[in-house]
């Protein structure tokens, strides 16, 4: 017998419409055939992959070369671009030529229409962190990241800010006792928390089937990483129109979370992200991992749906931690700001529907708000869009990352992040070396380097911060 994995290795690509009768045909053929029967099978498989045309007399292949054929007219082979899709960078704050080279090699993609590069960008898997993609009828998993729909939400309370510092261990006990971090936190069964985004449809495919349980444990926790929650100090210098309310100029109380679609995210990026390769097994190493799903395949159906629940779920995650904590308080939402910034969209630009792939990229059409935040010891920003079509409406997520995690550990004190949280009067209940604010690139250039995307509404100075312990590091492809 020959396996479908066996297959794809050969180089037949891992297609619904095409992989079942290519399994029957072969394995129908082999019986109990000895090893002899099954190399001159893997030869013939190999000839069908580089030149199905001239299988199409073939004894027992001929129905798999005419359906190869009809699926795929211009051949196997990548075929990039003749010429480039253009794309546009902002900033070049502490920006190697990695990120770069990912995005020139993002735009030969086939289905690229056009890009850009954000001024936090740094190297990420396939498409850059702070690349922004747009294409023509596909899905790349990659380009939207391991952790769909990671997500930004601000609440403004009702309370003085002065509260923080006068009631500051009920404040980190809200915080303590109203999320969960680290690498798989969730809640205990007696503290789950209920949103109607568990009474959806997870059954439509395995992965998100077989995720539901341990999403429904973890919904409202916050996990690793970059994610935290943290309150401080929101100044607005000029009266803002913020979510539902009209702010008038001063200082405000508010609560900052970053987090995304947890495991269950993880899992349908991984899931989707290995069956595109699998379906374009020819791609040169440095695409591999922006391989894509088309949007008319039950595959690339079936990914937008389960990106779309994630997209849901994230956002009940930050609705269950702002209320929760904020219940715990006695506190109330004047209004709040949120959006994510790793997600696909369908948009017109420049006259056409595309996909926009945002990853670590956050929307900015006109009059749409945002949240960039810094790090934990450097401000965020509350932003409005000027609808750039250059930037194809984006803006950055962040600072971005100016050293990698195990440089961080490697050349970082923690005596050192200590006095600089201390100096700008950050308490840090928990949190690691690697996202110290000396790992990030300078907020003020990066929101300098994007003018002419969005405007500054607000500015948000953490105070007690609130993220995930030092924990193990894991290798991700």
């Amino acid at each position: 017998m020959i396996s479908g994995k066996e297959l794809n290795i050969l180089g037949l690509p891992y297609d619904s419409r095409l992989s079942p009768l290519a399994l029957k045909v072969v394995n129908k053929t082999l019986g109990r055939a000895g090893e002899e029967e099954h190399e001159a099978m893997r030869a013939a498989i190999r000839r069908l992959v580089v030149a199905p045309e001239t299988m199409l007399e073939h004894e027992y292949l001929a129905p798999v070369a005419r359906r190869l054929l009809e699926l795929y007219p211009g051949g196997l082979d990548f075929v990039p671009r003749e010429t480039p899709a253009p794309w546009k960078q902002w900033g070049n704050i502490g920006l190697d030529e990695d990120p770069v080279r990912q995005m020139e090699d993002a735009c030969r993609l086939p289905s690229a229409v056009r890009g850009a590069l954000m001024p936090d960008a740094h190297k990420g898997y396939g498409l850059p962190i702070g690349g922004v993609l747009a294409v023509r009828n596909v899905v790349i998993p990659y380009a939207v990241g391991v952790d769909i729909a990671c997500r930004m939400r601000l609440s403004v309370l009702d309370m003085p800010p002065e509260r923080l510092s006068s009631h500051k261990e009920d404040f980190a006990a809200a915080l303590e006792r109203e999320t969960r971090f680290g690498l798989g936190a969730c809640f205990e069964a007696e503290n789950r928390r209920e949103h109607a985004v568990m009474d959806e449809d997870w059954d439509f495919c395995p992965v998100t089937r077989a995720s539901k349980a341990k999403a429904w444990n973890q919904l409202g926790s916050s996990g690793g990483g970059n994610h935290f929650v943290e309150f401080g100090e929101l100044r607005v210098d000029a009266p803002a129109r913020i979510g539902d309310a009209e702010l008038a100029p001063g200082t405000y109380l508010a609560l900052l979370s970053h987090s995304g679609s947890r495991g269950a995210g993880e899992s349908v990026a991984l899931h989707y992200s290995e069956l595109a390769m699998r379906i374009h097994p020819t791609l040169p190493d440095e695409l591999r991992h922006l391989a894509w799903l088309d949007m008319s395949s039950a595959e690339g159906e079936e990914y937008w749906t389960a990106m779309q629940l994630m997209g849901r779920y994230a956002s009940a995650g930050h609705e269950l931690i702002h209320s929760h904590v904020l219940r715990a308080l006695g506190a109330r939402q004047l209004t709040h700001v949120e959006n994510h910034h790793n997600f696909a969209w369908e948009e017109t630009h420049d006259g056409e529907r595309v996909i926009v792939h945002r990853k670590g990229a956050t929307p900015a059409a006109a009059g749409v708000l945002g949240v960039v935040p810094g790090s934990m010891g450097t401000p965020g920003f509350v932003v409005r869009g000027k609808g750039s079509e250059d930037s194809l409406c984006s803006c950055s997520h962040g600072a971005g990352r100016l050293m990698s995690r195990a440089a961080a550990f490697r050349g970082l004190r923690e005596e050192d992040m200590a006095a600089l949280l201390r100096e700008n009067g950050v308490e840090l209940l928990s949190g690691s070396l690697d996202e110290a604010p000396m790992a990030y690139k300078d907020i003020f250039a990066v929101m300098d380097a994007q003018r002419d995307l969005v405007d500054i509404l607000a500015v948000f100075h953490p105070r007690l911060v609130k993220m995930a312990p030092g924990e193990p590091r894991r290798k991700r492809n």
